[in-house]
Formats: C-alpha cells, sequence, structure tokens
C-alpha cells in the first residue's frame, strides 16, 4: 500500500502469529515497529504463550528487512508498562502513526462453569489490554494517524461456551466505534479487523481441536482441514481457518490511503461465518 514508509505502529502481542505477520509485512512497507508482548503463558490459558525468543525473531525478521524495532516485555493489563514501551518507542523512533491492538487469549467454558479468574483474565486482556494500547498512544496521535484493533466475529455473533471471550469482543468494537466519533474531528480513523478462526497457536492446539473433534481421541491439524470438519462447517466458504496474511491484507488496508474514509467499522475476514 502506498504512503505508508517512514511511519512508526505500535503492535501489542507482536511475539507471533497475527502480530508478528502484521509487523514484518507494515516493515517491507516501511514501518517502524514498536513491539509488545508478554513472553510467558497465562494461568487459564490451555496451549503455550509466547516466549522471549519468539520476540527476538519479530525482531530479527523486522530487521532484516533493514527497519528499526524496539521490542517490549510487557503485559496488557499493566497500564504503566504499556505507557513506558509506548513513551521509549516514539523517543527513539519520533513519531507514531499506526496502533494495532492486536494481544488476545482464547479459553473455553460454558457459563455455569466459569470461574472468575478465567473470567478476568480474559476481559482484562482482550478489552481492557486494547484500551490500554490506545490510551497510551493517545497523546502521540496526530491527523492522519489510525488505529485498528483486533477483534473478532465474536464481536457482532454471540458463540456457545465464551460468553467471556464474547464479551471482551463485544467490548472492542463498542470501544472503535466510539473512538472513531470522538478522534475523527481530528482526522484520526478507528476500525476493527473481525477474524474466523486463524491459522496460530491460539486455534490449532490438542484442546481447541479436541472442542472441535470430540469424536477423536487426538485430533490433528490435517483432520480440521478434512472435508466435513466442524471447523469447516463454521464458515461459509468450507475452510477451517484463515491465514494471518488474511487478516493482515485487511489491516494494510485500513491504514493506507485507500481506506482515508473509512472508520467506525468492525470488517469481517471470516470466510462468511458471520452470515451463516
Amino acid at each position: 500500500m502506498a504512503g505508508l514508509e517512514g511511519k512508526v505502529a505500535f503492535i501489542t502481542g507482536a511475539a507471533r502469529g497475527q502480530g508478528r505477520n502484521h509487523a514484518v509485512r507494515l516493515a517491507e512497507r516501511g514501518v517502524d515497529i514498536i513491539a509488545l508482548d508478554i513472553n510467558r503463558s497465562i494461568d487459564t490459558v490451555p496451549y503455550a504463550g509466547p516466549t522471549a525468543e519468539d520476540l527476538a525473531e519479530t525482531v530479527r525478521q523486522v530487521e532484516a528487512l533493514d527497519r528499526r524495532i524496539i521490542a517490549t516485555e510487557a503485559d496488557v493489563r499493566d497500564r504503566d508498562a504499556v505507557k513506558k514501551a509506548v513513551d521509549e518507542g516514539v523517543a527513539e523512533l519520533g513519531r507514531l502513526d499506526i496502533v494495532l491492538p492486536n494481544a488476545g487469549i482464547a479459553s473455553v467454558s460454558s457459563a455455569r462453569d466459569m470461574d472468575f479468574q478465567k473470567w478476568d483474565e480474559m476481559v482484562d486482556i482482550n478489552m481492557n489490554g486494547v484500551w490500554n494500547a490506545i490510551s497510551a498512544s493517545l497523546p502521540y496521535l496526530k491527523s492522519g494517524a489510525c488505529i485498528v484493533a483486533t477483534g473478532s466475529v465474536a464481536s457482532i455473533k454471540a458463540v456457545p461456551n465464551l460468553t467471556h471471550y464474547v464479551a471482551a469482543k463485544h467490548g472492542v468494537l463498542g470501544i472503535v466505534k466510539t473512538m472513531a466519533i470522538e478522534l475523527g474531528p481530528e482526522n484520526i480513523r478507528v476500525n476493527a479487523v473481525l477474524p474466523t478462526n486463524v491459522g496460530t497457536d491460539m486455534v490449532q492446539n490438542e484442546f481447541i481441536m479436541k472442542l472441535f473433534m470430540p469424536d477423536l481421541e487426538v485430533p490433528t491439524i490435517a483432520d480440521a482441514e478434512a472435508e466435513g470438519s466442524a471447523y469447516r462447517e463454521a464458515n461459509v466458504i468450507p475452510i477451517p481457518w484463515i491465514e494471518v496474511d488474511d487478516v493482515t491484507n485487511a489491516i494494510l488496508f485500513l491504514v493506507s490511503d485507500e481506506a482515508r474514509y473509512i472508520t467506525g467499522v468492525g470488517l469481517p475476514v471470516d470466510a462468511g461465518f458471520t452470515v451463516k
């Protein structure tokens, strides 16, 4: 996309998956990066979290593209740590143009079995973490800047056994729509992407695959990709999940001049999940 060279982007959840992909593909277009991730696992999450080595790999890939990157280990729930990461990144890189609050977790529980820790960690990371990233960035955003939060199909559609996740992701879209109204007069745009399942560690792990395919003792990625699998049946276009590039492509559009009058929207990248 034209018009991105020389800009600076702040990305949470940048150690791997979608966050890393956003960082690398923005770097390919001349964008410098402020990157943040927690670099550890979360107690209520049934898959391993990112590591310091993962974040170091993001740094390596961005620097291989001859772009600058300031990477920080921090928890998006820690407002002071997020603010410090943004302040230090802007001090080093000189500006902030793009904010991608991307960090998120997934866990599963029925409402009857939901414990407070699982609820609190979900809402604190997936919703409050988005606000913390935006709030820390606001002092640096000027005309032409843009924010694209990572929502979900669960931002606009209920999904059973995900009350905490659905609530948090609905909250993300509420933040986006309200901030778009507040910041629009300053020519700052605020949007969200709403992916279906994405082919990352959040989805491609034994626990989540077992939920989709409970009849299989040890479900595999090949099982998920097989015709008729529950993963494929969830979407109108019969695929088990989209790729990280599909989400990044939508973000690259939304932060570009081609989307200069698009604000306050949740853009589904969902293979038809939300219309099924």
